[in-house]
């Protein structure tokens, strides 16, 4: 048996425009897989200053990169770790997880300046 039922993800902000994401997700005979409608992928998003605040889960593009800028409810923030965790089921890996850490634009700014002066000395 076949079911797909629509499950909200997260509303992301997309060129100055808010739209919404969607996911498909599939059952068959027990076993749940989910199908991303579009491009974007959702990535567990914390912010890793300490303390780390979990910032919710948002809809990126799959090919999110270090270094990369992203706007988060009006903050400007940097990746500074992408990470895609897989879990052994029934003799395959499969994603189980994308995690995006990321941390304000100054400092990640501030963090590459002063590993910079600790290389130098």
């Amino acid at each position: 048996m076949l079911t797909s039922v629509w499950r909200y993800i997260e509303k992301q902000p997309l060129v100055e425009k808010e739209r919404w994401q969607w996911c498909l997700i599939l059952r068959h005979s027990g076993r749940k897989r989910e199908k991303y409608r579009g491009q974007d992928h959702p990535y567990k998003v914390i912010e890793i200053t300490p303390p780390p605040k979990n910032l919710g889960i948002r809809c990126f593009p799959p090919n999110m990169q270090c270094g990369e800028s992203v706007t988060i409810e009006g903050q400007t923030y940097t990746i500074s770790a992408v990470t895609h965790r897989y879990q052994l089921r029934k003799g395959k890996y499969e994603a189980s997880e994308q995690r995006l850490d990321v941390l304000s634009t100054g400092r990640y700014i501030l963090n590459l300046y002063l590993e910079n002066l600790l290389e130098q000395s």
